[in-house]
């Protein structure tokens, strides 16, 4: 396994993984502007062949990363490719000097909870039926990297 900065080319993988992660996927097109965005920062987790099998991304906004993307292709689940995204994805926060980060998961997906729980991530809201497909509420977990003083 092997987790890296997502590069030119890497747009097929990626899309193949959200298609795969997501009840509601991202088109190709706003996956490729996503991924343009010059606020945005992308890793990606490919296998021994180089096959991309899970990425994740956050917004830079000044010392904050507000994570808008963690998914893993669903034949790849439970082998800790999240954890080893979320694990490299924070290293490269601390190198850029990111002072916190923020994310929202859905109120059911207590196995991604409970993966930020482990990265000492903590409950700091509630986004009342936040997503689309299903009214379903949004957690909102916050970790606090460094100090902002």
């Amino acid at each position: 396994m092997r987790y890296r900065d997502i590069k030119a080319g890497d747009i097929d993988g990626i899309y193949k993984v959200e298609l795969s992660a997501f009840s509601e996927p991202w088109s190709l097109s706003s996956l490729r502007e996503e991924l343009n965005n010059k606020l945005s920062r992308y890793i990606i987790a490919e296998d021994e062949n180089g096959n991309i099998i899970g990425y994740m991304g956050a917004w830079f906004i000044i010392d904050e990363a507000h994570i808008t993307k963690v998914a893993v292709h669903k034949d790849y689940r439970g082998m800790g490719i999240g954890d080893g995204l979320l694990s490299s994805f924070i290293e490269k926060c601390m190198k850029e000097k990111i002072c916190s980060m923020t994310l929202e998961v859905r109120a059911s997906n207590i196995v991604a909870q409970n993966l930020y729980k482990k990265y000492g991530f903590v409950l700091g809201g509630i986004r009342k039926e936040y997503y689309n497909d299903n009214k379903e509420d949004a957690l909102i977990m916050w970790k606090q990297l460094r100090e902002v003083f």
